[in-house]
């Protein structure tokens, strides 16, 4: 009995500190973006509270939102490096994308807090008080959230080996975005459209002040409800495939390229490359010369696996030898999508 206490107490500290190592290999921009608003939430919901300003409640739900959001894209990502088990065999991948289809649902009801609360001051416009705190605590947040925002476009150039400095940092992660893993992508859009939100919010409270416009504050407020939910749809079709496993053509290429680099590869039959997370899983089928030894045909895949292996995101490779047919298979040209 007492054998059997301390074997259970020994097996919850080691997963303990497994899930403790895994956090430390989490995605640092989904971390630091899910503190930093936490903090602008809390000073917005403050502001809110002492002036009912009608803008600082929609940038106070979209701050809620990205914190939940990001909060649980950080831990989804850690997770997802798990090491593959028994049960599942195929590792844990995935579990970032379905992390994130969740995470979606608490954006979505944040925006339809904010459309719901703007469309209310449009019809029931009010002179909100606390101008200078409003006006404060908006530009705070914008300050604070751009930063992310860069933090977000460094991690782009990173994660796609890309060199840029200053104001190239800014126009390339527009261009590579989409190349970038689910988490950053995710952390990307929320806080552009949080800096943009925050903008158009400190835009609207300072019209509405000195022209006594004041349905413009919901009118601000639904604009930031409409574009949260357009980072709910993006968020939510990319990673529901994600989830059922896409096809990654410019991988494909790439892992393609490497293996007709072998001078004993005659074809490549087929070549898939399924994007599991920030994982892939390549399946291949190669076609070698019919007079080849076993001993050769092995050596061949040692060296194709070798070479695969080293490529980033890589996890795991399936390789297949059939006959070299005489027929040409591999022909990345005619692929419309390279």
């Amino acid at each position: 009995m007492y054998h059997t206490i301390y074997q259970q107490r020994k097996e919850g500290q080691q997963e303990m500190k497994e899930f403790f190592t895994l956090l430390k290999q989490g995605n640092k921009s989904a971390l630091m973006a899910g503190i930093v608003n936490g903090i602008i939430a809390i000073i917005r919901g403050i502001a809110f509270a002492f002036t009912g300003n009608v803008a600082m409640f929609a940038e106070t739900m979209h701050a809620i939102g990205d914190t939940a959001n990001q909060l649980f894209v950080y831990m989804g990502s850690a997770l997802s490096k798990k090491a593959p088990t028994e049960r599942f065999p195929s590792g844990f991948g995935r579990l970032v994308n379905l992390v994130l289809l969740g995470a979606v649902l608490i954006v979505g009801i944040m925006s339809y807090e904010t459309i719901k609360e703007g469309v209310h001051a449009i019809i029931h416009p009010a002179e909100a008080t606390g101008f200078a705190v409003v006006i404060s605590v908006l530009a705070i947040g914008v300050i604070l959230e751009s930063s992310v925002l860069f933090k977000a476009m460094k991690e782009i150039m990173h994660e796609t080996n890309t060199p840029a400095k200053g104001i190239q940092v800014i126009s390339k992660s527009f261009q590579l975005v989409g190349k970038a893993k689910p988490a950053t992508k995710l952390v990307f859009m929320e806080d552009l459209v949080a800096t943009g939100g925050g903008l158009l919010a400190l835009a609207a409270v300072i019209i509405s002040k000195f022209t006594g416009f004041h349905a413009l504050e919901g009118i601000a407020s639904v604009i930031i409800g409409i574009m949260m939910f357009f980072v709910v749809g993006k968020v939510f079709l990319d990673n529901a495939a994600g989830v059922i496993g896409e096809a990654d053509d410019e991988m494909e290429l790439k892992i393609g390229k490497i293996v007709m680099e072998d001078p004993l590869v005659k074809d490549i039959r087929e070549l898939v490359v399924i994007k599991e997370g920030e994982h892939f899983h390549v399946e291949l089928q190669v076609e070698l010369a019919p007079t080849l030894t076993i001993a050769e045909a092995d050596n061949v895949r040692l060296r194709v696996e070798g070479r695969v292996m080293k490529v980033e995101g890589v996890t795991d490779i399936t390789i297949e030898f059939v006959k070299d047919d005489g027929v040409p298979h591999w022909k990345p040209e005619e692929n419309p999508t390279i």
